[in-house]
């Protein structure tokens, strides 16, 4: 129920042919920007917080422009920039911005769709970011969707290296990380263009026909902990993106004598080039898409691949469910719940009616039924409930403002017979229960449901993610708090403190060395502990319908999504070191601010 900020979503495309080869053959001189507009578009789902693009025109004579950028704000983001650009005017103050000419001879593009994990907002923080230089293969512009968790660390040693980054944040720490190797390589070539006696411009084309981005690559990603994809160009044509070595953003490609393209999803280049499943290819981990300033292009491993731990929430929420592989797979996370939504309702199908919220639960919920069908069972369902327009909260008083978020569902009315019928909602995952307990347990109970059954295709949510999911804060989920609660009630209140200590240990160990203490929290209980403590806890007062939960498991989880065992939000096992740190320091934080004062 509660939308999740989803990680970035990036677009990358770089024609091979000349422009006059898209007028002939697709009618317009905008071919590029035009697939670049469309892979955004069906990407709006990953980042609605801001957009950005850029270009470069490997044509443009000596003396003009030829990087472009355009950034905007808000959920209309990308259709504010594609806007401008066909209206040939530039951004006020912009010398980054250029006029439709401008991107119509470009060949290399590349956009960015953001949601901020950081909580920094403001246009200063949209993607793409550009570094200047007056030498073209020195310019860089770099965009991606990452989290890093040790940015702390590759800050101090760009401060060893004499460097002094103007803003601290992981995005511009990179570009000016980046870019600093990015000037070594250039100057590397330089020196090798001098000693084969190179002067003036023959220099400039042996520099930009030999830098190899994989040097560049290498040097600067070594030592970064996270989940990326980082994606970028250069003003001389070089085209970049490069895969985290554990897998755990995912990254496609499609290379065919017209275009080379990368985005966050399959689907997308599917739709954007009229391809089949197999036409696309995944960035393997650890391997950069390097695509050179003559149109040639291949992959380049560099780093060694780790063990792989694919994003699962990406399967089970934030890639569009129209993948082939995905829609299977939510289907497949609905029908392994069968058999618990059977013993929920004791089952009894014929007094029970089957539903969805939100609509990204909707293929899950045909898996739900299928399995239910399988089994030879007559099941009804219905359109039970609706989200309504997002109603503004002009009001100030606390309880005004908790009444109209009551009223962002709505119900249909009859759906099911009163005092009779039991109700099974699905959903795709609970994370908070902020929005269960303020709005829709409220709206279904005026239904008057014999029992509501709350169902969701992932696992409980017990652990904070770090690798570009905005979900950082223990506190934040509602199974965590449904576990400190149970401790409480159960007089344990010891195992707190032991849980603090314990992680105050592993902080004081090298990061490499540090493992998760969070998981002792949950050992004294099992799953059904839980569920009945999340169900008292979000039955909102005056409620009369029972509440009772059901939620994948692991092991459903993995079958139905063998190809991506990156589960840490649910079992707390963090593919890189730094993500043990932060969740050992995400308790220190919780406890010193929260709890030690009730010792």
């Amino acid at each position: 129920m509660e939308a999740l900020k989803h990680e970035c979503g990036v677009a990358l495309v770089r024609l091979l042919k000349p422009r006059s080869y898209y007028e002939q053959k697709y009618g317009t001189s905008s071919y590029g920007l035009s697939k670049l507009y469309l892979m955004m578009e069906k990407q709006h789902n990953r980042g609605q917080e801001g957009a950005g693009i850029a270009c470069v025109d490997l044509n443009a004579s000596v003396g003009t422009e030829y990087m472009f950028r355009e950034k905007a704000l808000g959920k209309d983001a990308i259709t504010e920039i594609f806007d401008k650009i066909s209206s040939h005017s530039s951004p006020e103050g912009d010398s980054n911005a250029s006029p439709r000419g401008g991107w119509e001879g470009a060949s290399l593009f590349m956009g960015h769709l953001r949601y901020s994990t950081t909580g920094k907002s403001g246009l200063q923080y949209v993607h793409p970011f550009l570094r200047r230089n007056n030498w073209r293969a020195k310019n860089l512009c770099l965009c991606g969707n990452f989290n890093m968790t040790n940015i702390n660390e590759i800050f101090a040693k760009m401060v060893e290296q004499g460097q002094s980054p103007r803003i601290y944040s992981d995005s511009y720490i990179t570009l000016e990380l980046m870019g600093h190797r990015l000037d070594r390589e250039v100057e590397r070539l330089f020196v090798e263009a001098k000693a084969k006696g190179m002067e003036g411009t023959a220099i400039t084309r042996h520099i930009e026909d030999h830098v190899q981005m994989a040097n560049v690559l290498r040097t600067t990603m070594a030592d970064y902990d996270g989940g990326y994809v980082m994606c970028g160009m250069t003003g001389s044509g070089e085209m970049f993106a490069m895969r985290d070595p554990w897998g755990i953003r995912p990254a496609f490609y499609y290379i065919n004598d017209e275009v080379v393209a990368v985005a966050s999803e399959r689907a997308v280049l599917q739709t954007t080039f009229d391809l089949i499943c197999e036409d696309v290819h995944e960035l393997p981990a650890g391997g950069a898409l390097i695509v050179h300033k003559d149109g040639s292009s291949g992959i380049e491993k560099i780093l060694e691949a780790k063990r792989q731990t694919r994003c699962s929430f990406e399967r089970i929420y934030f890639s569009r469910g129209s993948d082939r592989d995905i829609y299977h797979e939510r289907k497949q996370l609905g029908q392994q719940l069968t058999a618990p939504i059977l013993r929920a309702i004791d089952g009894d199908t014929e007094h029970t009616v089957f539903s969805f919220i939100p609509n990204t639960a909707e293929v899950a919920f045909y898996g739900m039924m299928e399995g239910l069908r399988s089994q030879g069972l007559n099941v009804r369902s219905e359109k039970v409930a609706w989200k309504d327009i997002k109603l503004r909260t002009f009001i100030t008083e606390a309880g005004a403002r908790n009444d109209l978020a009551s009223h962002v569902y709505d119900i249909t009315y009859g759906s099911l017979r009163p005092y009779e019928d039991n109700l099974v909602i699905i959903d795709d995952s609970i994370v908070r229960g902020t929005t269960l307990k303020e709005s829709i347990f409220k709206i279904l109970d005026r239904l008057h449901p014999k029992k509501i059954v709350m169902v969701s295709s992932s696992p409980q949510i017990r652990y904070p993610d770090y690798y570009g999911i905005d979900m950082a804060r223990l506190e934040e989920f509602c199974a965590f708090r449904a576990a400190i609660a149970l401790i409480e009630e159960r007089g344990m209140w010891h195992l707190t403190g032991d849980v603090y200590g314990a992680c105050l240990a592993e902080l004081r160990k090298p990061t490499a060395e540090q493992t998760n203490c969070i998981s002792a929290i949950y050992e004294p209980f099992s799953i059904e502990d839980i569920n009945q403590k999340m169900a008292e806890m979000l039955r909102p007062a005056g409620m009369q319908a029972p509440v009772e939960f059901v939620f994948q498991t692991i092991e459903g989880l993995h079958a139905a999504c063998p190809d991506h065992q990156g589960d840490w939000y649910f079992t707390g096992h963090y593919p890189t070191p730094g993500g043990n740190r932060q969740v050992n320091r995400a308790f220190v934080n919780y406890f010193e601010q929260t709890l030690k004062a009730k010792e």
